[in-house]
């Protein structure tokens, strides 16, 4: 097994507003597409591997600061990724520090109230 976390759902509000949020923090778009009857918004990805997608408001879930937390790769770029959360309406809660040899993470919350990590090497 390569990796345990296969894809992941990011609920959603207002899907347009943390569709942009994302866009303007990693600086890639959010492509949305039909999938199974939905308008999913898919995160950028290169050949297999994880993946995941904002999934419309009234899906099965509900945003929430409390349980699952997705971190994002932002290999090379976290200060420059971190530098835009504010800005695209999202908070810091918890700014970049160490975790020994995995790297360095922060901790924010997006425009929906969704928390997430963020990693880098």
């Amino acid at each position: 097994m390569n990796n345990v976390i296969t894809w992941f759902d990011i609920p959603t509000a207002d899907f347009e507003r943390p569709r942009k949020f994302y866009g303007d923090i990693l600086g890639q778009e959010i492509k949305v597409m039909e999938h199974m009857g939905q308008k999913l918004g898919f995160f950028p990805m290169e050949g297999p591997g994880v993946g995941g997608d904002l999934a419309p408001p009234g899906r099965e879930h509900t945003p929430s600061a409390e349980g699952t937390r997705v971190y994002l790769n932002c290999e090379g770029r976290l200060d420059e990724v971190l530098g835009r959360v504010e800005a695209a309406g999202g908070k810091i809660l918890q700014p970049k520090f160490s975790i020994g040899d995995p790297g360095w993470i922060a901790i924010i919350a997006d425009t929906e109230g969704n928390t997430l990590g963020l990693h880098t090497r």
